[in-house]
């Protein structure tokens, strides 16, 4: 199945989660930078260039070419009543049968922590990979000093299922991360 970028758009009764497209690059660089200090504990190391032009188009060719393959989808998360960009959420290395899975990563300027919008964004997009991709698992993984995030996952109805040692280099280390997964429900095939 084919998706196209420019007709998908997943909402909530708060927020539009939609592809970037290079319009956004104002906003999602100015979040981002005011942000910094807030994100960076939680992520890969951000490169030299990071939020510039340059980065940017970097950014958008790699996820256009992600979505047209089907590997992995990037959006942007907007709050409806004004279109304020409040996050983004991703799923990534989307493997198909029989795995039928993909990997959930999401992130949240600091100015809007508190209000379940990242909640909100994470199930919408599960319920989107499960109804659209035919996905059977979405996985997720945090760091063990998380707690925030893996509140998320677990109100999502993630479960917990292991502790991955140096799994995924953040900060530029490797770290540790705390395993969670959401099943589809329904019958096995």
């Amino acid at each position: 199945m084919r998706l196209s970028a420019r007709d998908t758009l997943i909402t909530t009764h708060r927020l539009v989660l939609a592809p970037p497209c290079r319009s956004d690059f104002a906003e999602w660089a100015d979040l981002r930078g005011r942000s910094r200090a807030h994100l960076e504990p939680w992520e890969p190391a951000w490169p030299d260039d990071v939020h510039t032009r340059k980065d940017w188009s970097r950014r958008i060719k790699s996820w256009n070419d992600g979505w047209r393959k089907g590997r992995a989808f990037v959006f942007l998360i907007r709050r409806i009543d004004n279109s304020a960009l409040v996050g983004g959420a991703s799923l990534t290395n989307v493997r198909g049968w029989p795995a039928s899975a993909a990997n959930l990563g999401y992130w949240l300027g600091a100015d809007h922590e508190g209000h379940g919008y990242m909640q909100e964004a994470v199930s919408s997009v599960c319920r989107w990979a499960f109804e659209v991709l035919d996905l059977w698992r979405i996985e997720a993984g945090t760091l063990p000093s998380n707690e925030r995030s893996q509140r998320v996952l677990s109100a999502a109805g993630f479960e917990q299922e292991g502790y991955a040692r140096d799994y995924l280099e953040i900060a530029g280390e490797r770290q540790d991360h705390v395993l969670f997964a959401l099943v589809r429900s329904g019958e096995r095939g």
